[in-house]
């Protein structure tokens, strides 16, 4: 009886997830012991995360650049640092001034689109259908009170200060930083493998390998992929704005781009403000912003996706759909941001190791028998 209770996969399997359970139970009375270790990892987090996006969106063109200009490493990789400054250096002067302009423009007309907005809810109260309804005894029951506004309003003003300060602080580091860990993964970034092939299992050596170069292939296709549809979007929606005469097209074209990046869920994120500025004013235009953005998508969808990721993300509509309800519980917008690439990682890890195990047990059935024959 207890050698079958040995060999049983049921037992196995409860007894580790009972030490499992153990070890995070005990991990979380000596938080003190984990807390300066979270604190390190945290610290990191933003840093490398920005160098690694910008590695997989940088790193094909430095190998173009290797090849076509047959130039050492050192020196594609100071060429494409120079492009990235560059780069940023324009945004910096034309993108980012046009942005701040029009973030003030709204900003100075908020107290015009309110007043539009008030006399909108006044028609509609005045509506037949509505101005006999007792919506006093509404208000009331929601308890709305003055002074409990303006007291959450200083203690989130005073509160918000404090975050600015470390905000600034934040970005600062951050862009002291990350030039120098990106220089340094662009340029010994193919060493990552060789270094630490020496400590691979010889057994399964080539399949980690491979499925260490498929991790690679697939986050640097969703990157580089997401980067020319972002951008193809906030062109092409600004364009179509433009086209329609809405104010701050530029502004709103730049947030479509942005959200483009949450499957699904952005492109409506990302047209809610043209909606939200335009339907108290000029309903129509309300309706073209939302066939530009049909348009916009429409061509995205068929056209740009297919082209630069193609089927790199074989991922079902309701998976992404659950995975961005998970992740923006979890990490609110980042993790909607990078739930989907994170997903596929996982499900490219999941089904390469189940291909190695099913390759090992046709090796062991066949070893079997020709020991058998």
């Amino acid at each position: 009886m207890f050698d079958k209770m040995k060999n049983s996969k049921l037992m196995f399997w409860s007894v580790e997830l009972l030490v499992i359970a153990l070890l995070i139970f005990v991990s979380s009375q000596i938080s003190f012991v984990f807390q300066p270790i979270a604190t390190f990892f945290s610290t990191l987090f933003a840093p490398v995360l920005i160098a690694g996006f910008l590695y997989y969106m940088l790193n094909p063109l430095v190998n173009f650049i290797m090849k076509k200009l047959k130039v050492k490493k050192n020196l594609a990789v100071g060429l494409v640092l120079v492009l990235l400054i560059a780069i940023i250096a324009f945004l910096m002067s034309t993108v980012i001034p046009n942005l701040a302009k029009q973030v003030t423009q709204l900003a100075s007309n908020l107290p015009e689109f309110v007043k539009s907005t008030e006399q909108w809810v006044n028609q509609l109260l005045a509506h037949p259908m509505v101005k006999d309804l007792d919506y006093q005894q509404y208000l009331d029951q929601v308890d709305l009170s003055f002074g409990d506004i303006m007291k959450n309003v200083v203690n989130s003003l005073s509160n918000g200060i404090g975050s600015v300060i470390s905000s600034i602080a934040s970005t600062t580091m951050l862009i002291v930083t990350v030039p120098f860990i990106l220089f340094y993964m662009l340029k010994d970034g193919d060493r990552f493998v060789p270094s630490i092939e020496r400590y691979l299992p010889r057994n399964h050596k080539e399949e980690i390998i491979e499925l260490l170069s498929k991790m690679s292939q697939t986050i640097s296709s969703y990157i580089s992929g997401q980067t020319l549809e972002c951008l193809f979007v906030a062109v092409a929606t600004f364009v179509g704005y433009q086209l329609i005469g809405i104010q701050y097209a530029f502004l709103f074209g730049c947030i479509a781009g942005a959200t483009n990046m949450i499957p699904y869920l952005g492109p409506y994120i990302g047209l809610a403000p043209a909606v939200m500025v335009t339907i108290f004013t000029s309903p129509m235009q309300a309706v073209l912003a939302c066939v530009v953005v049909l348009i916009v998508q429409q061509i995205d969808g068929n056209i740009i996706y297919p082209m630069v990721i193609g089927k790199s993300l074989d991922i079902h509509p309701l998976t992404i759909i659950l995975i961005l309800l998970v992740a923006g519980n979890l990490a609110g917008l980042l993790g909607m941001i990078l739930g989907v690439p994170f997903y596929a990682v996982c499900k490219t890890i999941f089904i390469h190791i189940f291909d190695i195990i099913q390759l090992n047990r046709q090796k062991n059935a066949k070893g079997t028998k020709i020991i058998e024959d």
